[in-house]
């Protein structure tokens, strides 16, 4: 019994598995190459670099791996336009865009043969990326980690978009093992996408202050937070969390205009910055709703066994017939 392929547009990953885009500077080409390796779709995260930064990472993948290789790009920054591009001309296989809607990517993509994958939150948005020509979307539930786009859970709205499309459906937000991965391919999807599962292992880009943050993190530990984006996020609370609840954080008074609006409560980069190289007391730990299942930092490799193994063993107690009366 061997988990599917994934197929999107023309590339084929061997497991059905997307590794999330964590911005910043979580995923780069280590753990996006290393996930491509071991057979699924690794991401990098394209939000927060610079297009030279992000045209190195795709490079340095496409050196490790010739396995699918994916940029994740929020559509609210103000770079988008170039960060695709740099991508693009690296020679990546998909682009996968969430934080708002292009039109423009849909034939920037197309033109160079490279796949478009929208996040999607709404069966409205799923069937207009169809329309644009996407390859596949992704369907992220309110379970995810950083930022979300919508207050309902994966597995309710799964059904509604795969009533919508006719293509590939990926569905992300609390998915952290292999039963797990399971639930959600039982439901329909083509695939998962996880994030926080693989924000813990020794090829993520996070500090091992980050880290260690998941393997403390309570269910009580994970909240929802205010974002200068303009949506909601989900992070572990730490004191400049609490330093939010209470309003306790200035308003910034410069800035590197990161984004195309910027509520301007805090800087987001700066603190998702901070969190990435080590202070998690005055950064922002983005982090799922499943996190607090994350026990430990393997490698991608022993992850990506496991996770296997583990849908294997749901899928074989599944077939098993109950025991009926004596």
């Amino acid at each position: 019994m061997d988990l599917p392929s994934l197929t999107i547009g023309t590339r084929t990953a061997r497991l059905p598995i997307i590794q999330g885009g964590m911005a910043v500077r979580i995923s780069l080409a280590p753990l996006a190459a290393a996930v491509a390796r071991a057979g699924g779709i690794g991401v990098i995260a394209g939000s927060g670099l610079s297009p030279e930064e992000l045209a190195h990472e795709v490079r340095a993948a496409r050196r490790s791996t010739d396995g699918v290789i994916a940029v994740n790009v929020m559509v609210a920054v103000r770079l988008f336009k170039e960060l695709v591009h740099a991508a693009i001309d690296e020679g990546v296989d998909m682009v996968i865009a969430g934080a708002g809607f292009s039109r423009d990517v849909f034939s920037w993509c197309h033109d160079a043969g490279v796949e478009i994958v929208p996040i999607v939150g709404s069966a409205r948005v799923a069937k207009l990326s169809e329309r644009f020509g996407a390859s596949a979307v992704i369907v992220e539930g309110c379970e995810a980690g950083g930022h979300l786009g919508t207050d309902r859970p994966m597995l309710d709205l799964l059904p509604e978009i795969l009533d919508a499309v006719d293509i590939p459906v990926i569905g992300a937000g609390g998915v952290v093992t292999g039963a797990d991965i399971k639930r959600v391919l039982d439901a329909g999807a083509a695939g998962v996408q996880m994030g926080s599962r693989f924000a813990a292992t020794v090829e993520s880009s996070a500090s091992d202050a980050f880290k260690q943050m998941y393997l403390d993190a309570t269910s009580d530990d994970i909240v929802i937070v205010k974002s200068p984006v303009g949506l909601p996020g989900r992070a572990i609370r730490n004191p400049f969390v609490e330093r939010l609840e209470r309003g306790d954080v200035p308003r910034i008074e410069r800035c590197v205009a990161c984004l195309k609006e910027c509520h301007r409560d805090y800087c987001i980069i700066d603190k998702l910055v901070k969190a990435q190289q080590g202070d998690v007391v005055d950064g922002l730990v983005f982090a799922g709703s499943s996190a607090a299942r994350i026990h430990d930092i393997p490698t991608v490799d022993e992850l990506m066994a496991r996770l296997v193994e583990e849908w294997r063993e749901a899928s074989e107690a599944a077939a098993e017939p109950s025991a009926g009366p004596v």
